[in-house]
């Protein structure tokens, strides 16, 4: 087992919080210990160096340079990872891509990012087929498995693979774009969050330190590589000299085997993903592993008792976002159920009002926030100047959550104030899936919003009005948004009311859909036994 309090690590001073020096430090550390594991092969922390040297060359040899953006559509594979660290060592900007993406959402965000290159896995090729390509700045694709062509819509295609030349690290600064993460948008497109390189080096820190992590630890994690959940993970092995094992995909039956084959000691869970592993039948293997702990945001709190009695692992509830950090949640002793938990240090926080004044503590309000140290938020969503300044305005981060905050310091969530809708982890832009709907012919106007799932976080409902002398069922609708949407976007119920609630001014009232609910006249997919393709 892990030992009891953590190893004595090298301070990394302000200048030095960058991935390249992290590295570099850490390589000189730990040298041949393992890093990072998957089914594809295995790095020592000296071998995580040369691979980003490598990787770095392999992208300058193609003409990328410091700045440029390189997408990845790609799953939970080692090439990911390599496209990560090479980028940040030559000082370009990776720029991760959902792999449910479908056509307009990939060719919106190659756009918005202006990427010179693209990687992406041979299984996810198809996402390509409804996107235009023809006036993206994209130079060049790069297949992960077997390249179909030798281009793509024009652009050269060849097959991914790494030289075998080496670069020095670029000079870096801690307030260097290290990555642009797409998170759904609210009232408009996704915006693409500038994350630095500090901010990279703070979620490792901070999510190191609020798990206990130390060197002897194993972490395991079934999430995607395009979410920095799951790429925080390799920042919190990196920094402790921790061992991190990545897993292609969560499976509910495979998930406790895993963890057994890998002596995994802390894991990482989605709210939606509790629910589904106690909902197995009871096996040994989930008393047969060695984790202690696991993140888990969302889980709700009845959970929490029955999957630690079950499993004898604890789960640590946090708040945090892909703008921010890992602000709120200081740990397991301090958590207290049904919150978020109480903000970390080097963070302040305020509850607030639509005008931006502080409210007193038991009144619920937007969380706004603010980081002590240089950069350890994003700097704001490219090429988006507007949203930027609405969200950081008046010099606090808006999130966006309504929440109450208790006398003792501890945040309660209560619901979200932006037209966002959370599924399975997932952050879906109910104007995209507006625009889905939309674009079919008979639809005149939608209205999507969340509605409660079973399991936890939200299910997708949308309100349709067909256009007049139509007539289309809820079948024939999914099949149109399958080809253009993410699965896990693609609404469960469809309602087909006569008029939508409006205002005096003719805005549709989305919170009198949300208040009232699934309805017995909502057509649910799943009763009507219509099964989603899930392409991961």
């Amino acid at each position: 087992m892990p030992s009891s309090a953590p190893a004595p690590a090298p301070a990394f001073a302000p200048a030095d919080r960058t991935l390249p020096v992290m590295l570099q430090r850490q390589a000189a550390r730990y040298g041949d210990k393992r890093l990072f594991v998957t089914d594809e092969g295995t790095w020592s922390y000296a071998d995580a160096l040369a691979v980003a040297a490598r990787a770095a060359a392999t992208l300058a040899a193609a003409g990328v340079r410091r700045g440029d953006r390189v997408a990845i559509l790609c799953g939970n594979r080692i090439a990911f990872l390599e496209m990560v660290i090479g980028c940040a060592w030559l000082g370009a900007v990776h720029v991760p891509i959902n792999t449910a993406s479908k056509g307009p959402q990939v060719q919106y965000i190659l756009g918005n990012c202006g990427a010179r290159l693209l990687v992406i896995e041979d299984e996810l090729l198809s996402a390509l087929d409804v996107a235009d390509l023809s006036a993206l700045p994209l130079e060049a694709i790069w297949v992960v498995g077997a390249a179909p062509a030798d281009e793509i819509q024009g652009r050269p295609c060849r097959a991914y693979a790494l030289g075998t030349d080496e670069v020095a690290a670029a000079p870096v600064r801690p307030g260097d774009t290290m990555a642009i993460l797409y998170t759904s948008g609210t009232t408009g497109p996704s915006k693409g969050v500038c994350c630095p390189q500090a901010q990279y080096f703070w979620w490792g820190t901070l999510s190191a330190q609020a798990l206990g992590v130390v060197e002897d630890d194993v972490l395991m994690t079934t999430l995607p590589l395009f979410h920095i959940n799951a790429l925080n993970t390799f920042a919190q092995a990196l920094i402790a000299g921790a061992t991190m094992v990545l897993e292609r995909r969560f499976s509910a039956s495979g998930f406790w085997p895993a963890t057994v084959k890998h002596g995994a000691t802390v894991a990482y869970l989605l709210g939606a993903m509790v629910p589904i592993l106690l909902s197995r039948e009871p096996s040994a293997a989930e008393r047969e592993h060695r984790v202690r702990i696991a993140l888990g945001p969302g889980v709700p709190a009845n959970l929490h008792a029955t999957f630690m009695d079950r499993t004898g692992v604890a789960l640590l509830e946090a708040y945090g976002s892909t703008e921010t950090n890992f602000v709120i949640g200081r740990g397991i002793a301090d958590q207290r159920l049904e919150t978020m938990g109480r903000l970390r240090d080097g963070f302040t926080a305020r509850v607030v009002d639509a005008e931006d004044n502080e409210l007193p503590a038991g009144e619920a309000g937007e969380l706004v926030l603010r980081a002590d140290e240089p950069f350890a938020f994003a700097t704001g969503y490219f090429n988006m100047d507007d949203k930027t300044v609405e969200a950081w305005r008046n010099l606090w981060f808006h999130t966006g959550d309504r929440v109450v905050r208790d006398g003792d310091g501890y945040f309660k969530f209560v619901d979200r104030i932006k037209d966002a809708i959370r599924r399975r982890g997932e952050n879906i832009s109910s104007y995209e899936v507006e625009q889905v709907l939309l674009s079919h012919p008979d639809v005149a106007e939608a209205a999507v919003y969340p509605v409660q799932s079973e399991l936890a976080e939200d299910e997708v409902m949308a309100a349709i009005i067909r256009r007049p002398g139509t007539s289309f069922d809820g079948a024939e609708l999914l099949k149109f948004c399958e080809t253009r949407l993410p699965y896990f976007a693609v609404p469960r119920y469809l309602l087909f009311p006569a008029d939508l609630p409006r205002t005096e001014n003719g805005k549709v009232q989305k919170y009198k859909l949300r208040e009232q609910g699934v309805t017995p006249d909502a057509w649910d997919r799943e009763a009507h036994g219509y099964k989603l393709e899930r392409r991961r």
